[in-house]
């Protein structure tokens, strides 16, 4: 969600690096037959807040690494050149992306 809300699609191939979470609880059932353990979980619209920051984290890595570079130089010579850092702000301004 972080990537889309910079303009981004994810797709088969693309890099992209994803962490997901569980919120079952298997590990400790796993533990053994008779076992008795005590688990604190949070409910569900408690998550809602980790969701919201992970999302706001990506989104503000991304920008940040657009920003954060004048040129790089690749593979074979391959050059990219970097964003002019107040074009950068003027575009997020313009689409109600800036902070």
């Amino acid at each position: 969600m972080g990537l889309a809300r910079t303009g981004s699609v994810s797709g088969n191939g693309s890099g992209d690096l994803f962490l997901a979470i569980s919120t079952a609880n298997e590990a400790a059932a796993a533990q053994g037959a008779g076992v008795v353990r005590d688990a604190k979980m949070l409910t569900n619209d408690s998550m809602d807040p980790l969701f919201a920051a992970t999302v706001q984290a990506t989104e503000e890595a991304i920008v940040n690494a657009m920003a954060a570079f004048d040129m790089m130089m690749g593979i074979d010579g391959h050059t990219v050149i970097g964003l002019p850092r107040d074009q950068l702000v003027k575009v997020l301004q313009k689409y109600n992306r800036a902070r």
